[in-house]
């Protein structure tokens, strides 16, 4: 029976037969010469369509299994569709790069998370969003992990998701610096991997309560 293939980045479609290829695109940034690219590939494999993805990733919907390696090789990008039970791409915004509003670099902390986390087995799904500043527009508190940029650093909450059962993530941490920040999502990565749960990061915390969790992460 034909199912996801994750490991190429690859969704099985609702005909049963074709794949939507998410190719990673960082903060949903892409050149105009990597768009023609993936406009020509769909293309000569006879895509069906393409669709902008929450995530900011552009999902190429139609693709046949048989030549996905080849499709993936012309691509030269790597998947950035994770599913499963792993820490899937980190939704940032242009922060003070481009954006007259921004407080932090919320590109350069989008990737270097990625760069260490993307991909990583974890009990559960995990989503990370990362703001640049308060307006959150990756929607930091509703993700597992989620980054708030202000003049002073990062504000970081834990714990929220936009599922079945929506939550408000809770700030575990305020005004950190780059390399505090990705110490600490390390940190509360490394805990939570080795628990023996099958919960969202989230749900577990609200099992054995915030306080808890902090005591356990020896966070005062």
């Amino acid at each position: 029976m034909l199912e996801n293939i994750s490991e190429k980045g690859a969704a099985l479609q609702r005909d049963m037969k074709t794949y939507a290829i998410i190719p990673y695109l960082p903060g949903g940034i892409i050149s105009v010469e990597d768009l023609k690219k993936m406009v020509d590939i769909a293309e000569k494999y006879n895509a069906k369509t393409f669709k902008i993805t929450p995530e900011q990733r552009i999902a190429v919907i139609g693709m046949p299994k048989d030549n996905l390696d080849y499709i993936w090789k012309e691509l030269y990008m790597k998947p950035g569709g994770f599913t499963g039970k792993v820490v899937r791409s980190a939704k940032f915004c242009p922060g003070i790069i481009h954006c007259k509003k921004g407080e932090q670099d919320s590109i350069k902390m989008g990737i270097a998370i990625d760069d260490k986390f993307m991909g990583c087995p974890l009990p559960n799904k995990a989503k990370i969003g990362v703001s640049g500043c308060p307006n959150s527009c990756a929607m930091s508190a509703v993700r597992d992990i989620g980054l708030i940029g202000t003049k002073k650093g990062w504000n970081i909450l834990v714990g929220g998701n936009s599922g079945r059962k929506p939550m408000i993530g809770k700030i575990i941490a305020k005004n950190l610096s780059h390399d505090d920040t990705i110490e600490l999502i390390d940190k509360i990565f490394n805990y939570y991997e080795e628990l023996d749960t099958k919960r969202r990061l989230g749900q577990y915390i609200e099992k054995i309560g915030f306080e808890n969790f902090k005591k356990d992460l020896q966070i005062d």
